[in-house]
């Protein structure tokens, strides 16, 4: 059995560049070949060994509510954590609501990233580290990629803004208690700070790998998922599914 049996979800935002998709549910419960997202995620997290999942909500936080206690998935905890901030913050913000939960090893997985079952089982297989990032690489990278600077296999920064970055994050992290620990310090430092409702984590990410180089990478490459930001992920994202569920028939 997997060490890591606990992940928390991100999953406040309603994801306005995806408008009209999301005019009246947020974007974790839009439907991709038959499930929602947040359902890929779950059960692509639960073949992975995790047995407990904290969804935190925001816009129509009643819907996803009501989503998961529709769920047939045996074996699986699915809690949800409500953020009131959700429509006045970032993701950062989402983090430092469920800090109690980082009191032991961990997956966070963004909202809007959907991902193939092999993504989660690489990263629970990674070498143990405080905090592991999950990193794919292209030919390119646009202005919206979560850019990342590697070096031998050590984090060294990551940011849409960077200008030397080798990889993307694909919003897929690990913690151990120790790496937790250093994340709930950091985010409760961050969120006190001018401006910090505003922040992402992984801001706090980049500033622990920065001060203590304590994040390590760990690469998908090869593997597949998708983010859901913009109209056009919505169709690319159809298509990977369509693909899945073809591959699992």
């Amino acid at each position: 059995m997997s060490s890591v049996t606990r992940a928390i979800i991100l999953s406040a935002g309603q994801g306005k560049r995806l408008l009209p998709l999301t005019t009246s549910r947020p974007k974790c419960l839009i439907e991709l070949s038959g499930k929602t997202l947040l359902r890929w995620q779950l059960e692509g997290l639960q073949a992975a060994g995790v047995q407990e999942i904290t969804v935190v909500t925001g816009f129509k936080a009643e819907a996803v509510d009501a989503e998961i206690a529709g769920l047939d998935l045996p074996g699986l905890e699915v809690a949800t954590l409500f953020n009131p901030f959700f429509d006045v913050a970032d993701n950062l913000a989402s983090c430092w609501m469920a800090k109690a939960l980082f009191d032991r090893d961990l997956l966070l997985l963004n909202g809007d990233t959907l991902f193939e079952p092999a993504i989660a089982q690489r990263l629970v297989a990674a070498p143990p580290a405080e905090i592991t990032v999950t990193v794919d690489r292209k030919d390119a990278y646009d202005a919206d990629d979560m850019k990342v600077l590697e070096e031998g296999g050590r984090l060294k920064s990551i940011g849409k803004v960077i200008t030397e970055y080798n990889a993307e994050s694909i919003g897929f992290l690990r913690f151990s208690p120790a790496g937790g620990a250093r994340f709930v310090a950091a985010i409760d430092a961050v969120i006190r700070s001018p401006g910090g409702l505003k922040r992402w984590y992984l801001s706090a990410i980049d500033e622990i790998a920065r001060e203590s180089g304590a994040v390590t990478v760990q690469s998908i490459e090869g593997l597949e998922w998708g983010e859901m930001d913009f109209p056009a992920d919505y169709e690319s994202n159809l298509a990977l599914t369509a693909g899945w569920v073809a591959r699992a028939d």
